[in-house]
């Protein structure tokens, strides 16, 4: 590939636009006849979400989700026209521009129903379309279902400003196909649904990616697939559903110095690490203000140099961290591969966002979620595969 776009920056991720395209394809087929809805909230799970966007509509996706209006704001301003859904109600002040930017709001309470209604009376706006979430035991937000009757009446009483477009609910236990509490509340939002004695042509959502990918019964109008479209497991749970995704996300760097250190000596903030014989560091200047995790070394972190698996060794820094190359050449400008692929001399070598999430005890979501905006992002098409830690490369 081409040097990164900031070349005084030797930190950068690439970003598989084709990647983000297959996905969205793939779980069109999977979900089917289920349309998509792509899921770009926190800057499409750190891989930007205005590149994301334009790649999921291209792929397929009807529609395109976020969780704050000035996500939405954003996409708008960038000349995405594609239906926006805002997951959750806003403060009544971001109301405004819910009308202004043609956004589709989230309600669950008349307040903020309300706000809606008189934004859309000011800006002489009719039928502003909105979405309602039922809680059906996620118990995060949402009406309750004994709730819903005097929600729907608070709607009612803005026929011409506001106009139901959607009703959904979240699934707490998807990415556990084995857990039947899924299937409850599958059963709560049927009924609550159907309750409402809904018009022809209202959508009805109720599935994330491990919905869509494991759950057949919760596709319903379309599939809110997040973390699937990025290439990346829900969980372990979901695993084997997902061999068809690629992910599309690279994270790399390159040496900026490197060091003989003698066998007895120590390393890093605190001196935690010990080395056992002489050996061949590397500096590499990206740290946890990056969002690379400062106790990664001590859980077994790794990266690639030369095509080999290489340890972190002392406490990760704000903005540098250290690696041990054992007696191995390692130049300054050398290629460093924190999440991706790279050949070597065993054959190609792969570390993905769930091997970090494994280490450290969380999910690949708030691994590429944290990659931080000061890492330059490169958005490319026909980006080589063995980059992203591809199978198909």
């Amino acid at each position: 590939m081409s040097e990164p776009a900031t070349p005084a920056r030797w930190a950068w991720v690439d970003v598989d636009l084709d990647a983000i395209r297959h996905n969205v394809e793939h779980l069109r087929t999977v979900v089917a006849p289920s349309a998509v809805w792509a899921v770009v909230k926190a800057d499409g799970y750190g891989h930007g979400a205005v590149e994301v966007a334009t790649a999921a509509v291209d792929g397929g996706a009807q529609g395109l989700c976020v969780a704050l209006v000035q996500e939405g704001v954003e996409l708008r301003q960038a000349g995405v026209v594609a239906p926006i859904l805002v997951l959750s109600e806003q403060p009544a002040d971001a109301a405004d521009d819910i009308v202004r930017f043609r956004l589709m709001a989230t309600v669950y309470t008349s307040d903020f129903i309300d706000a809606l209604a008189t934004a859309a009376r000011n800006h002489r706006v009719e039928g502003v379309p909105v979405h309602l979430k039922i809680d059906t035991g996620m118990q995060r937000v949402g009406v309750a279902v004994d709730g819903l009757a005097a929600l729907v009446a608070s709607l009612e009483a803005h026929p011409t400003l506001l106009r139901l477009v959607g009703v959904f609910t979240h699934l707490a236990m998807a990415d556990l196909p084995d857990d039947d509490f899924t299937a409850v509340q599958l059963r709560r939002f049927d009924d609550a649904v159907d309750s409402l004695s809904l018009p022809s042509g209202v959508l009805v959502h109720a599935a994330n990616s491990a919905g869509g990918l494991v759950h057949p019964a919760s596709r319903r109008s379309f599939v809110r697939a997040g973390i699937a479209i990025y290439g990346i497991s829900p969980g372990h749970g979901v695993d084997p559903w997902c061999s068809g995704l690629r992910p599309a996300l690279a994270l790399n760097a390159r040496v900026s110095y490197v060091k003989r250190v003698v066998g007895g000596s120590r390393i890093s903030y605190g001196l935690r690490y010990t080395f056992e014989r002489d050996t061949t560091v590397a500096t590499v200047p990206i740290g946890y203000a990056d969002g690379v995790p400062r106790r990664l070394f001590e859980t077994g972190g790794e990266v690639l140099i030369g095509g080999r698996r290489r340890p972190i060794v002392g406490v990760v820094t704000m903005d540098q961290l250290l690696v041990d190359c054992g007696d191995d050449a390692v130049d300054i400008g050398d290629e460093v591969v924190l999440i991706g692929r790279q050949d070597g001399p065993e054959g190609p070598q792969v570390i993905r966002a769930e091997d970090w999430a494994d280490l450290l005890g969380t999910i690949g979501y708030e691994i590429v979620c944290g990659i931080a905006g000061r890492v330059p992002r490169r958005h490319a098409r026909n980006i080589d595969s063995a980059m992203l830690g591809r199978d198909d490369a």
